[in-house]
């Protein structure tokens, strides 16, 4: 698949109202429930404390705990940015680290106590969105800023969160846009997908079979299935019966599983094409597989290519790197969390809230702490271009344009970038 390939066909699926016009406003088609306090509503918000303490709900157990360590590095550096250069409203921004653990624990709930009872102004957090379901209520009807850099369901793009729900990776109408193209212009017309049982799995399923089917494709088996199953034996003798030219699997840690026994059944990434996601494309799938058994199977990853530099600042963050997933978009959260709260005079939750989408688009463009708050010390409106891509906010809290890396494992069992694409987001079909 070449780049051409793929933009070509995304263009189509433009045309077909899949990738719609820029959806940055009120107009997206649905009732706005999410849209940030507005200006006048802000200027009676009371003064914070005077310190922003930032909390964290990420992944360091659970089934989605690879992509902790990129996502804590990223906030870890912002931080040390932001600190080095003397802080938010002249002090050092402090940082309460949590486990978000996964849906199987109450592990996040007891993080976000335990922050709330520590004064947290924002909590950037949780990387499931399934997670952050459990939580936006605790958090938003406190007062406090919930900002993830991985949720993707759909589910939270009409959330009731009192406007204090945001997020840098666009919702799987995007992905699943993205993903579909891709699948259909590697030349497959038969699908099978599997895709867990959760906000984001079900989302996604569907997002990506309507741009599959739109595209000329046909979905041949779809099963949703239980993370914690002991096996996914039926699950993979469904979809061999199928006869899939290509399989989806929509997933997270569970994935090393289904493959194991799609290997066993005979229909493995070497006898059918594998596509994979976010929640599950990284290095460290191939932990405990035979080797070379990822080769040639592709996947997306919401967000742009990071720099070698940007690369280069995250390993002195943490040498122990293997990912760079959403380690962008976790620093994005905190430096716009942060550029909120300069523009805000204030550290309360609901003033930072009331700045976020204006500090995102529309003002002059700066990309570094020091630019940036250079510009709003002068009184000048800000359009912060962070290192995820565009971080333009809508009504909703969501990107309204993105970037959605394409990749692919090697004989290494490593991935690779092999494109990258931009656009507008699709609005959410009522």
């Amino acid at each position: 698949m070449t780049r051409p390939t793929l933009a070509r066909a995304l263009a189509v699926a433009g045309a077909s109202a899949l990738l719609l016009a820029a959806c940055g406003g009120s107009g997206s088609g649905g009732t706005t429930t999410s849209a940030a306090p507005s200006d006048s509503a802000s200027s009676s918000v009371p003064a914070g404390d005077g310190t922003l303490t930032i909390g964290t709900v990420l992944p360091q157990t659970g089934s989605l705990a690879f992509l902790g360590p990129p996502e804590f590095a990223g906030v870890d550096l912002a931080l040390k940015e932001i600190n080095d250069a003397g802080g938010v409203l002249g002090k050092p921004v402090v940082k309460i680290e949590g486990d978000s653990g996964d849906t199987s624990t109450n592990i996040a709930s007891a993080t976000v106590d335990a922050g709330l009872a520590k004064g947290v102004d924002a909590f950037v957090g949780a990387a499931s969105s399934s997670v952050s379901l459990t939580i936006i209520d605790k958090i938003t009807s406190a007062g406090v800023v919930q900002f993830s850099p991985a949720n993707t369901s759909i589910a939270l793009t009409s959330y009731p969160d009192q406007g204090l729900y945001f997020r840098t990776a666009p919702p799987d109408t995007f992905q699943g846009a993205v993903l579909g193209q891709l699948v259909s212009s590697d030349g497959h017309s038969a699908a099978a997908v599997l895709a867990l049982q959760d906000a984001y799995g079900e989302g996604l399923a569907k997002t990506f079979t309507d741009a599959f089917e739109g595209a000329g494709g046909k979905v041949v088996y779809s099963k949703i299935y239980d993370p914690k199953a002991a096996d996914y034996a039926a699950e993979v003798t469904g979809a061999k019966a199928a006869k899939p030219d290509s399989v989806v699997i929509i997933g997270f840690d569970e994935t090393k599983k289904i493959l194991q026994e799609m290997i066993k059944q005979g229909i493995g990434p070497d006898k059918v094409p594998l596509y994979l996601c976010d929640g599950n494309m990284g290095n460290a799938l191939a932990d405990g597989l035979p080797a070379g058994t990822l080769n040639g199977a592709k996947g997306t990853i919401p967000g742009a290519k990071a720099s070698e530099e940007f690369k280069t600042a995250l390993l002195a963050v943490n040498p122990d790197l293997q990912d760079f997933s959403y380690a962008p978009e976790s620093y994005d959260a905190v430096m716009m969390i942060a550029l909120a709260a300069e523009a805000a005079k204030s550290d309360n939750g609901k003033a930072i809230a009331s700045k976020l989408q204006e500090i995102s688009s529309g003002g002059e463009k700066c990309s570094t702490w020091a630019d940036c708050k250079a510009l709003l010390d002068a009184g000048k409106d800000i359009d912060y271009e962070g290192q995820s891509g565009p971080t333009d906010l809508d009504d909703n809290g969501d990107p309204s344009k993105a970037t959605m890396g394409v990749y692919q494992f090697g004989s290494d069992d490593k991935i690779a970038p092999l494109d990258f694409i931009s656009g507008d987001v699709p609005a959410q079909q009522e």
